[in-house]
């Protein structure tokens, strides 16, 4: 057992409450958001990113308020300042989706095709420059990937990857697919390592969400010059699975 699980045993009332709270908002807002940013589509790319920006900066205010669930971010020296990079995340939950936006610089993200065609939401999400890709053909996706990856890193954004391609359960660690670290070594450009343990506070596949304090931790650049991708993924999957191990919560129980 997990230690918001036994947090949410002591505070039942409030994991359910806050969960509701967070949950109402989350939809109505999005709603909301959603029409905005598509009434921005004739405005500059920055007011619309900005929006998306603030809307996260409320969710993360209001679950913080009901649920007492916070986070904070270690690494940060570790970014470089003077190029842009690719950023291979842990995915345990929807948490980390929606957090990355508020400490790292402006990104991109490489995210299924699908989620662009919900109505509104979804519409709203692919006037925001994702790398959306149609994972039932892979070779493709593999293209899309590297083709506007490197458009993307060139104009000066950084992309994020869930390299698991799924949101894995705590404790449980999924092969890194290559598409990532291939980015990374044709763009030249170094790989940032990230882990965190949301999926602890924030689990996949559940309503409710527990308070606490996400640990998120940014490792050392991984130079990709003269390497080949199986050696980059192998060392961002390496650093990753033991910093997953040093900061999770139940491998300490």
């Amino acid at each position: 057992m997990t230690l918001q699980n036994s947090s949410s045993q002591k505070n039942c009332f409030r994991v359910y409450l806050g969960s509701c709270i967070l949950f109402v908002y989350i939809f109505t807002s999005a709603l909301v958001v959603g029409i905005l940013i598509i009434l921005c589509i004739i405005l500059p790319f920055s007011v619309r990113y900005k929006i998306a920006t603030l809307w996260v900066s409320s969710i993360m205010w209001v679950t913080k308020v009901t649920c007492g669930l916070t986070y904070r971010v270690e690494g940060l020296e570790n970014l470089p300042t003077d190029q842009t990079y690719v950023v291979l995340c842990k995915h345990q939950s929807a948490w980390e989706t929606l957090a990355l936006r508020l400490f790292l610089p402006m990104q991109t993200t490489v995210l299924k095709q699908s989620l662009t065609w919900i109505p509104v939401g979804g519409w709203a999400l692919a006037t925001l420059k994702p790398i959306a890709i149609d994972r039932k053909n892979q070779r493709d996706a593999l293209k899309t990937l590297i083709t506007q990856g490197i458009a993307r890193l060139k104009e000066g954004f950084i992309v994020v990857i869930f390299p698991e391609g799924t949101r894995a359960a705590p404790n449980e660690n999924l092969k890194f697919n290559a598409g990532g670290a291939m980015l990374a070594q044709k763009a030249n450009r170094p790989v940032i390592p990230l882990a965190h343990n949301a999926g602890e506070f924030w689990p996949r596949y559940s309503f409710l969400k527990y308070p606490g304090t996400i640990t998120v931790k940014l490792g050392p650049a991984i130079s990709t010059t003269e390497k080949k991708a199986k050696q980059i993924n192998s060392e961002a999957e390496e650093w990753i699975a033991q910093t997953m191990n040093e900061i999770s919560t139940s491998s300490s129980l």
